[in-house]
């Protein structure tokens, strides 16, 4: 079916599903519950940083995910205020650098030609990847939070009130819509699709993850991640914000209140599941599986019998971003900006960086033996992991 990525995922405040969407409850910097300190660490290892650059504002204040993409053998970055940034991932040489007269709500995603943004009046905008020079745009039906989507042929984009369109990669005209039900009350955050060669995975706020057939927008399955029970509608929150992680034929799914479960890409069955609530993609190293829960407790399972090897619960209520796989360690971002390094054997902590003091939210990239990092305020950087003298 022709998928190939490694994935990421999403984030926390609410948000009212329907014409429009808005903030409740709590505002995007407070927490509901206390975070735990950042601990001590006697660091035996560390991310040595190879360069970093600034890209424009960044998240500038706003609730975002603005993640970098690596194509073709370039870093690329937006910020809120619309800079894009095309870098070369080794030395952090800058090919070229745009200014777009918009405000960006989601973004980068890209192919072999085009790189993919979209702006806060919900226009997809597509750039080329050479020359940063934007190629056409398309109005979507509804504000965007995650990064389109696209196999050089279709380019998808997810709202945030579970409408799928899709889009002629080239010409950028409309080719399908799916809609799917959306309940009234949903996390502020959305997992871009995945893209293959004839299914795209689409995980969605009423706790579905469905396949989508590429050519016609219909669908080919559906797997539930969570139920909705309880009586509140905050009980009832069952979204997937996490994309799938692709494993040889398989997707790994995560859903909030729900299932950390393994189906096969052909039919959407069930080869395993155990419960968990986490709205960040889990992460895969060669004998655990990585999973940050919705209260920030990071739990490593053992790949095969899925038994809970251990769990870090320092870092409770740090609003940690996606775990990230770097050597035999483990790496997560936290609000405040701290790289914690964990073992991916013991989850104990092995090291600790202060990165961006605005926070990390955005899913660090792999590149080689590297990992790069996107913080809120802006810092882009590659690192690599050395052991301390």
């Amino acid at each position: 079916m022709g998928f190939s990525r490694r994935l990421k995922s999403l984030g926390m405040p609410l948000a009212l599903a329907g014409v429009a969407a808005v903030m409740v409850g709590c505002s995007s910097s407070e927490n509901l519950e206390k975070p735990d300190p950042v601990p001590e660490v006697v660091s035996s290892v560390t991310l040595k940083e190879q360069w970093s650059l600034n890209v424009g504002d960044g998240h500038d204040g706003q609730y975002l995910y603005l993640e970098p993409v690596i194509v073709g053998g370039s870093l690329y970055a937006v910020s809120a205020d619309g800079e894009v940034v095309a870098v070369g991932p080794a030395t952090g040489d800058i090919r070229w650098r745009v200014d777009l007269d918009d405000r960006i709500m989601a973004g980068v995603g890209g192919d072999s030609r085009q790189l993919y943004v979209v702006n806060d009046n919900a226009e997809l905008i597509a750039i080329d990847r050479q020359e940063g020079e934007e190629n056409w745009r398309l109005n979507l039906p509804n504000e965007v939070l995650a990064p389109p989507q696209s196999n050089g042929n279709l380019v998808l984009t997810q709202t945030i009130d579970g409408k799928v369109v899709a889009a002629n990669a080239q010409s950028g005209e409309r080719l399908w819509q799916y809609d799917a039900p959306a309940p009234s009350l949903s996390i502020r955050a959305t997992a871009s699709p995945v893209v293959g060669g004839e299914l795209a995975l689409v995980s969605l706020a009423n706790g579905r993850v469905v396949a989508l057939a590429l050519a016609s927008g219909q669908p080919v399955w559906q797997y539930v991640v969570g139920e909705p029970s309880g009586r509140t509608e905050l009980e009832r929150l069952v979204d997937v914000t996490a994309e799938p992680v692709i494993v040889e034929g398989a997707a790994l799914l995560a859903g909030y209140q729900g299932k950390l479960a393994l189906v096969d890409l052909r039919n959407g069955e069930e080869i395993w599941s155990r419960s968990t609530s986490t709205f960040r993609s889990p992460a895969l190293g060669p004998e655990r599986v990585f999973v940050v829960s919705d209260n920030g407790d990071v739990t490593g399972l053992d790949a095969r019998s899925l038994d809970e090897v251990w769990t870090q619960d320092a870092l409770s209520w740090r609003r940690l971003s996606a775990p990230a796989v770097i050597g035999d360690q483990l790496v997560v971002g936290d609000y405040e900006g701290y790289l914690h390094i964990l073992s991916q054997e013991n989850g104990q902590f092995q090291g600790q960086v202060s990165f961006d003091d605005e926070g990390i939210r955005a899913p660090m990239q792999r590149w080689e033996d590297r990992l790069v990092v996107y913080g809120n305020g802006g810092r882009l950087a590659v690192f690599t992991l050395e052991n301390r003298d």
